[in-house]
């Protein structure tokens, strides 16, 4: 597959002074950039109109405007636009005024060679930081989104339902549910749906670090607190600042750090490891546990405090068995995102395999069907996964399943015996318990109505009850 040359960096160089705009224009040329000029508002709109530039050079004062005004519309409209403002002598202060409304640098008259270059250079380097940005952006949001969160089982409906509610504030939210369930998904929609969500989201696993680590690892430590401890580290909690900390398997942490944990949660204050000061952190937090941790605290594993401070907001992730009827709807999702991933041409999974992956109890959860549904799409070799291209221990849970649901061989006088059972209690309750009546209304001797009585436990006449 042939890769295309990367694109030219682009530069829109605006000066109503037509020497100054040639002479830029050809150093950056000469440069190696793509350069395109304009000597007013109007035309250096019109040229980001047809295609936007990686950075805007603009001297304040134009006709028909001013670098002011190009600025607000290159925040506004090209927000991965780079703007450099250039002034003469006395018009300092406003270039000083334009960095504070977001432009990055400016240049004065006369232009010296070497520092343009270096502006350029640096400016650049902020604007591909920019788009950087906006890449990780897009990739949480699609990571994140809500459109990620699969199912129309009443019990994720629910769940939407309070992501929907919890979202925009800031309270502590926590997240149960099986290995499996999409707790971390959860919890990057929570952050991607918040006003915190330009912030970071930090997400650490609490039953992935060494206990003698996770304390160092959430708050920090400084120089020699411990031997390896070479040099100030800033944790985790510190690294969200204005954003989301999500603490997955949180009953995995110690005693004593469980401790530390409800001082930032009730604080936001924490000491990090060998240090005397108190660090104060702006945080929303976000946990997750597989365990009941209610049965923690009787158990004596989990700090019933911390717990009560944490269950603010439960949310109960449902184990995929309990919503089979989702299962579907997630493979229509799962087949398409990883056929592209994989390049694969393949459309979807055949009624034989869907039966299979919907008759089988999923102890991994949403996860394993997913590595399911990836292991099918790499054997699969038609446009459709079949029952071969599922793992034997689906396929051979799934025929148990099947074989247990189907009904069991019966003799014409079992599979009557209910239906009769029904009947003779009917007649006995219409007829108040009496033996002959119920007999004769049956069409049998009373011996044989006793007898069949006998067999179906229908001997004691229940006791009159009174209102």
């Amino acid at each position: 597959m042939n890769q295309g040359k990367p694109s030219p960096v682009r530069v829109l160089v605006v000066d109503d002074d037509r020497i100054i705009l040639e002479s830029l224009g050809e150093f950056l040329r000469l440069e190696g950039y793509e350069v395109e000029t304009a000597i007013s508002l109007t035309q250096s709109l019109d040229a980001l109109e047809r295609q936007p530039a990686d950075l805007v050079i603009c001297d304040v004062n134009m006709p028909g405007g001013n670098g002011f005004e190009l600025l607000h519309v290159v925040k506004r409209r090209f927000p991965e636009t780079v703007l450099v403002m250039v002034t003469a002598y006395g018009t300092i202060e406003s270039a000083v005024e334009a960095i504070k409304m977001g432009a990055y640098d400016y240049l004065t008259k006369p232009i010296i060679d070497d520092e343009l270059r270096v502006c350029v250079e640096r400016a650049l380097a902020q604007q591909a930081i920019l788009r950087e940005n906006r890449i990780l952006k897009d990739r949480l949001d699609q990571r994140f989104g809500l459109d990620n969160l699969i199912g129309h089982d009443y019990r994720m409906l629910k769940v939407f339902d309070l992501i929907e509610a919890v979202a925009s504030s800031n309270a502590t939210v926590l997240i149960q549910g099986a290995s499996g369930t999409g707790k971390s998904l959860i919890a990057g929609v929570i952050h991607q749906r918040s006003a915190r969500r330009d912030k970071p989201f930090v997400e650490v696993s609490c039953g992935a670090i060494p206990e003698t680590l996770l304390e160092s690892e959430l708050f920090g430590h400084v120089r020699g607190a411990f031997t390896g401890a070479i040099a100030n580290k800033i944790g985790k909690f510190k690294s969200a600042h204005g954003g989301t900390v999500f603490l997955d398997e949180v009953a995995a942490a110690s005693p004593a750090l469980q401790v530390k944990l409800l001082r930032v949660l009730q604080s936001h204050q924490f000491d990090p490891v060998g240090s005397d000061k108190t660090e104060a952190v702006d945080v929303r937090v976000v946990l997750a546990s597989n365990k009941d941790l209610e049965q923690e605290c009787a158990a004596g594993r989990f700090r019933e405090d911390l717990f009560y401070r944490i269950n603010v907001v439960t949310i109960e992730m449902p184990a995929l068995v309990d919503r089979i009827g989702d299962v579907p709807l997630l493979v229509g999702h799962f087949v398409p995102r990883l056929a592209r991933e994989m390049n694969r041409q393949v459309l979807g999974v055949n009624d034989r395999a869907m039966q299979v992956l919907q008759r089988y109890h999923w102890p991994g959860n949403v996860r394993e069907l997913e590595n399911v549904i990836e292991r099918a799409l790499v054997l699969c070799k038609g446009p459709y996964v079949g029952v071969d291209d599922l793992p034997p221990k689906v396929i051979r849970s799934a025929a148990e399943a099947t074989r247990s649901e189907q009904p069991q061989p019966q003799t014409l006088k079992q599979a009557l015996e209910e239906p009769e059972k029904r009947v003779i209690e009917d007649a006995l309750r219409a007829n108040g318990w009496n033996r002959q009546l119920t007999s004769e209304q049956l069409g049998i001797n009373r011996t044989t109505l006793y007898k069949k009585m006998k067999r179906y436990r229908l001997d004691a006449e229940p006791l009159p009850t009174y209102s």
